[in-house]
């Protein structure tokens, strides 16, 4: 594979957050991916911290506060619509009234765990959902 070191990786923030056994999907409302489905996140900004960055799109995008932990990272390899992140992938818990944004989200849905993983979601995020799943299960293991 040749490399481009023109080309930048985009950092970014993704959140896995569940509660009552099902997990909140935002319905995007731009492109790439407009209309998918997919866990909320985002860019991180130039001098936040990636933990600052989930907080802030979390709130942005649903008007939800949340309380994270750091789970690990996923890929995001496209190369038709030249994109290439490092997603950093959080869980945690929310408080507070959803809100969309109407501008970047264009729904909140909760869906079961499992049915999400098999739904076609924006950028593969049915991996950041079984990178969580697989996280829960050697935790579980342990106690």
């Amino acid at each position: 594979m040749k490399y481009d070191v023109k080309k930048k990786v985009r950092a970014t923030t993704g959140a896995v957050i569940v509660k009552d056994g099902k997990v909140l999907l935002i319905k995007r409302g731009h492109e790439p991916f407009k209309d998918y489905w997919a866990i909320p996140g985002g860019h991180i900004d130039y001098g936040e911290t990636a933990e600052q960055a989930i907080i802030r799109e979390i709130k942005e995008e649903t008007g939800l506060t949340f309380c994270p932990a750091f789970i690990g990272y996923v890929d995001e390899l496209y190369p038709d619509i030249n994109w290439h992140g490092e997603v950093l992938l959080f869980k945690g818990t929310v408080t507070g009234q959803e809100m969309i944004d109407n501008e970047e989200i264009v729904g909140i849905g909760w869906f079961d765990i499992d049915e999400a993983i098999k739904m076609k979601l924006a950028f593969n995020h049915e991996k950041s959902l079984e990178k969580y799943k697989e996280e829960e299960t050697k935790c579980q293991k342990k106690k």
